[in-house]
């Protein structure tokens, strides 16, 4: 049994030891949540979120190390900045679980004038997001802006973002790419969730990638490989990276993920990339989660 010592600038103080059964008990919780909140709002973005729930579960309760209360400016500590904005189900179910907000404000998702948006907003200040996402190819270059900062500032706490495979074919992606290479921006970890599929169809369909590892390679990049629906290896995976950092390149995680993974009717299927279950579905993803924890 993997056994997880937890730093205690964690969000909650009680944080203290987290076991792999543990972790894995929280990334079922969030698939259940985010089920349930595009189910009620009758629309979302399943898909995504169901396939990254690990990183996200693996980033909060095990990699970054953040402040009891939630401060915009993130001074000395580990900040998150998401990209693909429209899995933010995902996010919203972690930040809660990591008690940034009462659990009880998910239902608010989608819903006229509350904090819970479609994707994440800073208008009305939900503690944990820091910039308004969305508009795909924007957050790798904020994000490289935070990295910048703290070392101007000699901080030593580290930036994470997560892209979109589809987003690849943004040309800011690639802008921003050759920025971080020259500037040396070193205490980055960027990741890219490479299950595939995007709105219009498969990604080698769409618009081919191609070797995808070489291009950020190509473009000075330091880059692992990791298994994002395996829990165990998916940390063992962020802890190779954080030990590659502070070496004058940034850091890519090519994580390869399933699409509405865990629940089978919408595994691998592009489909399910932006709509919400009917009742008959809902009844059965919510049956399959609640199955997977016996």
């Amino acid at each position: 049994m993997l056994k997880i010592i937890l730093n205690k600038s964690y969000q909650h103080d009680i944080m203290t030891r987290y076991n792999l059964e543990q972790l894995e008990n929280i990334a079922q919780e969030v698939r259940r949540d985010i089920i349930e909140m595009v189910y009620q709002a009758q629309s979302g973005h399943p898909g995504g979120s169901l396939g990254c729930v690990e990183y996200f579960v693996a980033l909060y309760f095990h990699v970054m190390q953040y402040k009891s209360k939630f401060n915009m400016h993130g001074i000395q500590e580990d900040l998150f900045f998401l990209s693909n904005g429209h899995i933010s189900p995902v996010w919203y179910s972690v930040l809660a679980h990591a008690a940034f907000f009462d659990r009880e404000e998910l239902h608010s998702f989608r819903k006229l004038n509350t904090r819970l948006q479609g994707h994440p907003s800073v208008k009305r200040k939900l503690p944990g997001i820091r910039i308004a996402s969305g508009s795909l190819g924007q957050g790798l270059s904020v994000a490289l802006g935070a990295a910048l900062t703290k070392k101007l500032n000699k901080d030593p706490s580290y930036i994470y973002v997560l892209m979109g495979d589809g987003e690849q074919q943004e040309g800011q992606i690639w802008e921003a790419a050759m920025f971080a290479a020259h500037h040396k921006v070193d205490n980055i970890i960027a990741t890219i969730d490479y299950n595939k599929q995007q709105i219009d169809g498969p990604v080698e369909d769409t618009l081919s990638l191609q070797d995808l590892a070489a291009k950020w390679q190509a473009f000075g990049w330091e880059i692992i490989v990791s298994e994002g629906n395996n829990m165990k290896s998916l940390i063992i995976s962020l802890e190779k990276a954080l030990s590659l950092t502070k070496k004058k390149k940034p850091i890519l995680n090519i994580m390869n993920t399933t699409m509405g993974k865990g629940i089978d009717f919408m595994e691998d299927k592009y489909q399910w990339h932006g709509i919400a279950p009917n009742a008959e579905e809902y009844e059965k993803a919510i049956a399959q989660i609640t199955a997977s924890k016996l």
